[in-house]
């Protein structure tokens, strides 16, 4: 009778045994659960900010392949104004307010569970063209110095604005100036092609440009407006520049903005980011009270300035 007792206490504390470490098994791979899926979703966000900075690249390696071929076809213009003695040309200037992004990147974590973020913050520049009596020079010229130089856009919009005006701009410098409150790091310098564009224009053309107007849109030769990025950034920055218009590409007519989604593991509640696709214009208007034009080329943007002049 002892022996049957002793077996069954025996069988009970190895049956306890297996017990605990089951549980304590279990509990563990519960927490490496938690912690998995925890680092997923960082990487998820991280991914997310780098398929961005991507597409931003895309962009602007297309806009660098039209401006070489606007380069190309003005070479043989170039070597002959560096011959040219006399200095005739156009006369005129004009200024606006550009919303602009600034961007810097913050690692936060230990490794292996670290992430990396960009964060983005609007702010306002002003943007002025002077045109003078010269040699075919466009001049870009940034206070304080800023980290992106805007040269290539700049040549862009003043072959945009000669197609579009039908004025030759070689017997003319054409002289831009940028000016920020305060340095900026970096900035999307393709965006401000557009507004440089419709400065010239104005400048050309004598066109009063309402103050309360802002843009941002890329510009190719033919007067295209092409997509930017840091949208939402922009608006607010004009928005706070009291700012009543903000006039962008139709190609950002949609935005992603990320939801919260809660998923339920057992007694773990995973909350992860789910993408959803919106209209800018509704979204901004709603959101940060500033009315959205879209437009598609520069004829649009004279449009709009000349009925809301």
């Amino acid at each position: 009778m002892g022996n049957k007792i002793l077996a069954i206490v025996v069988s009970l504390l190895i049956v306890s045994i297996f017990a605990n470490v089951y549980f304590v098994t279990n509990q563990w791979q519960g927490v490496d659960l938690y912690r998995l899926k925890s680092r997923i979703d960082e990487l998820e966000r991280a991914n997310a900010y780098l398929t961005e900075e991507l597409y931003r690249t895309n962009l602007s390696l297309q806009h660098a392949k039209t401006q070489l071929e606007v380069y190309r076809s003005e070479i043989a213009d170039l070597k002959a104004q560096l011959n040219r003695t006399t200095v005739t040309g156009e006369v005129g200037s004009a200024r606006l307010e550009a919303p602009a992004v600034m961007r810097k990147v913050v690692y936060r974590g230990n490794f292996p569970f670290y992430s990396r973020e960009i964060i983005e913050n609007g702010t306002m520049i002003q943007v002025a063209v002077d045109i003078k009596p010269g040699y075919g020079r466009v001049l870009v010229v940034t206070k304080p110095l800023m980290g992106v130089v805007f040269q290539d856009a700049a040549n862009t919009a003043v072959v945009a604005a000669e197609n579009y005006t039908g004025i030759d701009l070689s017997g003319s410098d054409v002289i831009f100036s940028v000016n920020a409150s305060s340095k900026i790091p970096e900035v999307d310098g393709p965006s401000a092609g557009a507004l440089m564009t419709t400065l010239i224009i104005a400048a050309l053309q004598n066109i009063s440009l309402p103050d309360d107007i802002t843009m941002t849109g890329t510009i190719d030769a033919n007067g295209h407006v092409g997509e930017i990025g840091g949208v939402i950034e922009k608006a607010e920055a004009a928005k706070e520049a009291k700012k009543k218009i903000f006039i962008l590409p139709r190609a950002n007519s949609r935005i992603i903005k990320y939801e919260e989604e809660e998923e339920h593991i057992g007694l773990i509640t995973i909350i992860r980011p789910r993408p959803v696709i919106i209209d800018a214009r509704d979204y901004i208007e709603k959101n940060i009270g500033i009315h959205v034009e879209y437009v598609d080329t520069i004829e649009d943007i004279m449009n709009i300035i000349r009925t809301h002049a």
